[in-house]
């Protein structure tokens, strides 16, 4: 049987597509690379299976939208109904196909239904990442209940799958769950990204570490509420669907998904972090300071509590310490004395600034900060003027469960955007701010994508209007972290956790998606208050060194060995932001499960970083070595530990490194790793390494 075959691929990887009469193209290779010289219609040939007893005349492929017209008894990729409910059981043909260099437009059409589907594949030459994007176009007015972006089948000798969850304070939690007969199924109806779903997903097997192993990685690129099915079918194939989630679409006549990213990775799960890293930082994120400025953020040293006097202070202060932007946080406008009150009425409170914010600002200004400041645009409390002129702006039920004592915002509506756009522009015209810190903190009370798209317009043009304003994303911490938003910001908060203990697990496993750049981490108050943990300086100025850094607490509170342990580590971030900023992280794997360690590494290998943590007590009593990965084996390595000074009195011993530097080869860093010297639990040694 003669097919159509295409090929995207690169150096890394391969992706072949096959098209059988006609029919949507089925994924019949996805892998490592191929050496250019198979045959795509052998191929083609290959991967059709057999037949046997209880089973259809022919198997319905797993194709980028599987069809329920081709008895397709798995998820289906598309789920739509007419005007009158009726279910439409769409059978495509193949119309055309648009190719670029790095990128593949197929369009199929049922011309019975008047529908049309394009599939849009591309392959990041770069990053070597691929987007995948589905679209739905239809002459009648339809309801979908589900369009997936295109649907990838996973090979059998995977066989896991590493899932996120989380909750606030802890997001990015990671579980590691095997394939089994049915689906998975992940339908995230809060209409944001959330705390417990990340949209990512990677396939892998029981070998697969952080540094060996391979891996098929995926993101939707979507900040609104997703779908995530992670199917087995009773014949034994596997396939992974990502859309939109369930109930967020309306009627219309055109529809897309969002983009859905995917790598494949020989080299672990860190092959396909950095592709995913990479894209974010390189190709994704505009608009960035550079050099990245060490953040300061007011929200945990004064609350809603705000003073000219006390934050010009504070500014000093942070200042001292090597802050070069200071953000004002939530309470500066209208009479927002507490969470109660005053979301939409986005005006200076002259109560608490009665020459307005000029005053402020021109202090952080003399001290060489930029300043920054809260909005949360998308939310309004029912004690606001807003809410009193315009009851009917709330998207929901009047009679809804309120969240943190407020409603939302329906930015499906354009006066609402508007408005929203007005007031902001308005604050940014008439005071000289460089950044915004963008918060949501409520789930949505229903599902909707237009929720989503109308976010995405008011956030473009706001950049547009304002394109050297920094913008980041923050949804009570976490919540809305995904590649959809930071095509529109320039930063993400990570956690509302500034535990610096949290921080090191939440961190670790968001670099399977994130760079530091992007990645906000701050040094928190003494007594953290999420958790009321007390967590030394050290631990807690280095932990938010590994990403970008920045303070929130009051700087009044710290002594004197407090002051000058923060201010060592932050001028070592100066000193090499240049190149962490741009660094690839790789997640090392610890053979002590008490130590969590990650190894941050030049573009050009020349220069490396490890920051090891160990996390609580370790069940036996030396180290065990910490290994490095990604370096020329037949290199060699001069290390240094960069705070050996804080080596403890019951580390007796004399291990070389806490004496002096060594030079070794890459392999024996990566074969035997380095022994570093015993410590209390709750502290991180710092190692620095370059090529010679």
């Amino acid at each position: 049987m003669q097919a159509k075959t295409w090929h995207l691929g690169d150096a890394r990887q391969s992706l072949v597509l096959a098209s059988f009469a006609g029919r949507l193209p089925e994924v019949i290779y996805w892998g490592p690379a191929l050496p250019g010289k198979d045959d795509l219609q052998l191929l083609a040939a290959a991967s059709l299976t057999d037949v046997t007893g209880g089973m259809v005349d022919r198997n319905a492929g797993i194709s980028l939208s599987p069809e329920a017209s081709q008895t397709f008894t798995g998820h289906a990729g598309l789920s739509i109904r007419d005007t009158d409910g009726n279910i439409l059981v769409p059978a495509f043909l193949f119309e055309s196909e648009t190719t670029t260099e790095n990128g593949l437009r197929l369009e199929y059409s049922d011309s019975h239904h008047g529908l049309t589907l394009i599939c849009d594949l591309s392959l990041t030459a770069e990053a070597s990442l691929f987007k995948l994007q589905t679209r739905l176009e239809s002459t009648n007015v339809i309801l979908v209940d589900w369009l997936a972006a295109p649907v990838v089948p996973v090979p059998a000798h995977t066989g896991e799958m590493i899932e996120f969850s989380g909750r606030w304070c802890a997001e990015f939690l990671t579980r590691r769950l095997p394939f089994s007969p049915g689906a998975r199924v992940r339908d995230n109806r809060t209409g944001r990204t959330d705390h417990a779903h990340f949209p990512g997903l990677i396939v892998c097997n029981g070998a697969t570490t952080n540094t060996q192993g391979e891996a098929y990685s995926f993101h939707y690129g979507w900040s609104g509420g997703h779908k995530m099915v992670a199917e087995e079918l009773a014949d034994g194939r596997r396939h992974i669907q990502f859309g939109h989630a369930s109930s967020s679409k309306e009627k219309g006549k055109a529809f897309q998904s969002a983009p859905l990213y995917a790598t494949y990775s020989a080299e672990g799960l860190n092959g396909a972090a950095i592709q995913f890293q990479r894209y974010a930082r390189d190709r994704m994120v505009t608009g960035a300071r550079s050099p990245r400025p060490v953040h300061y953020n007011c929200w945990e040293a004064v609350y809603f509590d705000h003073k000219i006097s006390e934050l010009k202070s504070i500014a000093s202060h942070a200042a001292g310490l090597g802050a070069e932007r200071f953000v004002l946080d939530d309470g500066w406008f209208g009479r927002r004395d507490d969470d109660t009150s005053s979301l939409g009425d986005w005006f200076v409170d002259e109560r608490k600034y009665p020459d307005g914010l000029t005053p402020l600002i021109d202090h952080v200004k003399s001290l060489g900060m930029e300043f920054g400041i809260w909005f949360e645009p998308e939310m309004i409390n029912e004690d606001s003027d807003l809410y009193r002129a315009h009851s009917d702006w709330v998207l929901g039920r009047k009679d809804q469960t309120r969240g943190r004592q407020q409603l939302v915002l329906d930015m499906s509506r354009e006066d609402v955007r508007s408005y929203l756009y007005d007031r902001i522009a308005d604050i940014l015209k008439s005071n000289d701010i460089g950044y915004i810190k963008w918060d949501h903190n409520r789930v949505l009370p229903i599902v909707a994508a237009a929720q989503t798209i109308g976010v995405y317009e008011l956030l473009d043009r706001l950049r547009a209007s304002f394109p050297e304003v920094e913008i980041e994303s923050c949804a009570s911490g976490g919540a809305r972290v995904d590649f959809g938003i930071l095509e529109r910001t320039q930063r993400v908060w990570l956690s509302d956790s500034n535990d610096a203990l949290e921080r090191q697990r939440i961190q670790h496993d968001a670099a399977l998606f994130l760079p530091g750049a992007v990645t906000g981490s701050h040094v928190g108050p003494r007594r953290c208050h999420t958790s009321g943990r007390v967590l030394d300086m050290k631990l807690r100025a280095w932990t938010a060194a590994q990403r970008h850094m920045g303070f929130e607490m009051d700087p009044r509170e710290l002594d004197d060995a407090e002051t000058a342990t923060l201010c060592d580590a932050t001028n070592w971030w100066k000193a090499n932001r240049d190149w962490t900023m741009q660094a690839d992280i790789h997640r090392l794997d610890s053979s002590d499960p008490a130590v969590i360690a990650e190894q941050q590494m030049a573009r050009d290998g020349g220069r490396f970083v490890v920051f090891a943590v160990l996390a609580r007590t370790s069940d036996q009593i030396l180290p065990h070595p910490v290994r490095l990965t990604g370096l020329d084996p037949d290199a060699m390595y001069s290390v240094s530990l960069a705070n050996r000074n804080e080596a403890p009195r019951l580390s007796r011993g004399n291990p070389l490194l806490k004496e002096k530097d060594i030079e070794v080869s890459g392999r024996y860093l990566m074969t035997h790793g380095l022994i570093l010297p015993w410590r209390f639990p709750e502290t991180i040694w710092v190692l620095e390494g370059q090529r010679l």
